[in-house]
């Protein structure tokens, strides 16, 4: 799973626009989050496998449509190629949840339509482009009618995000976006789920079918028959995983993977700190089920109540979930702090260890442009003094 998401070691060399491609590729779905304690999430999770790249590439590959976002296993950019596979989901809109809304849209009809013939006549636009005039502060459930509309019609695939400038959605039509794009060219809905199952899979390195429809929100009953279905035609690999009740499947493409594992010669080289959205762990019960590791995310829990910190960041250690520290960018200060760093209680440590986070924290800080690092508290305690002493001598 770890080698599948590009997670064993670093490209240890110079590196380019495509590598970013490549790497959103091989995980099929880059989830989007806006908050920014650190480098928003999808940022932080190219550099989690990439190291120092240029986050400008992510936004030039959008503008140039290399990539489209849409809503997979949340909001996320995804690969062009793969849009297809996602159509279906706009064309019944009415299907997405909290995501689209029949009755408004049918409510809004005057407001909705004038809208696209405003983006139609006066060219892409962004939600700020427009005064609120209710009198409502914003917020999740005020939407101002014109970014209600924008997410309805972007949802409906009406719209598309032609690019975004610092980090804010701008909306065009989605046949100036993608010209090329005709229904016709649509595949059947039967042919998309089968699609998705074989990248979820492919992406996943190995998986139970409960997995697999989490990926990409696939629906869990029709999803387990389509692995089945897949399996049986040969399409995907049937392992047996050892104190593992369930059947297990593997993409072709990863048999390669699976020998290297058989035979202990896959290498895990790479300690690095992950986003709370990184398809590694953004399934809290795959994270437990497979590394043992009871992840939650606190920003949404009262700040009294929280354990481990407001924007927690787990930190992957040569293959191992070994703990998670809650970190803040300071910009104007330079200063990249670590409130609290707590690992679990079975990790052993270690020089080697300590050196590995101690690095992976000071190359995550220079990535962010932030010369200092500290970190003010462990878990345990005397952690917080020989990760501090490794930071000095780097």
């Amino acid at each position: 799973m770890i080698a599948a998401t590009g997670l064993t070691k670093r490209p240890g060399r110079a590196l380019n626009k495509l590598d970013v491609l490549e790497a959103i590729r091989r995980m099929s779905a880059l989830q989007i989050d806006t908050i920014h304690v650190v480098a928003r999430s999808p940022y932080l999770v190219l550099w989690s496998r990439l190291g120092d790249y240029e986050p400008r590439w992510l936004d030039e590959l959008l503008a140039e449509g290399k990539l489209f976002e849409y809503w997979s296993h949340e909001a996320c950019f995804l690969p062009i190629e793969d849009y297809p596979l996602y159509r279906h989901r706009m064309l019944s809109a009415e299907r997405m949840g909290w995501k689209y809304s029949r009755v408004w849209v049918n409510a809004h009809r005057k407001e909705v339509k004038g809208l696209l013939n405003f983006i139609r006549k006066h060219g892409p636009v962004r939600s700020s482009d427009f005064a609120r005039t209710d009198g409502k502060a914003g917020g999740w459930w005020e939407w101002k009618t014109e970014k209600r509309a924008l997410e309805m019609l972007f949802t409906a695939g009406e719209l598309m995000i032609a690019r975004r400038h610092n980090f804010q959605r701008i909306y065009d039509l989605r046949e100036r976006v993608l010209p090329s794009w005709d229904d016709s060219l649509l595949p059947s809905e039967e042919e998309a789920r089968r699609a998705l199952a074989l990248l979820a899979v492919r992406a996943l390195g190995i998986a139970k079918a409960r997995w697999v429809s989490d990926y990409f929100r696939t629906g869990r009953r029709e999803t387990s028959v389509t692995v089945t279905a897949l399996a049986d035609e040969g399409q995907l690999l049937r392992v047996e995983v050892e104190g593992w009740k369930e059947e297990a499947y593997v993409h072709p493409e990863n048999r390669k993977l699976i020998e290297k594992v058989k035979r202990g010669s896959l290498p895990l080289e790479l300690t690095t700190l992950l986003s709370p959205f990184d398809p590694l762990c953004w399934d809290r019960a795959r994270a437990r089920e497979m590394f043992g590791f009871d992840y939650r995310l606190e920003c949404y829990t009262p700040a009294p109540k929280r354990r481990y910190g407001y924007f927690t960041l787990p930190i992957l250690h040569r293959g191992k979930l070994i703990g998670r520290l809650d970190p803040k960018a300071h910009r104007k200060e330079g200063l990249f702090e670590v409130k609290s760093l707590n690992l679990e209680p079975e990790v052993v440590i270690n020089d080697e260890l300590i050196e590995d986070v101690a690095r992976a924290l000071h190359e995550c800080a220079l990535w962010h442009q932030m010369p200092e690092v500290v970190v003010r508290q462990s878990d345990p305690t005397k952690l917080t003094r020989l990760i501090n002493r490794a930071l000095a001598r780097l």
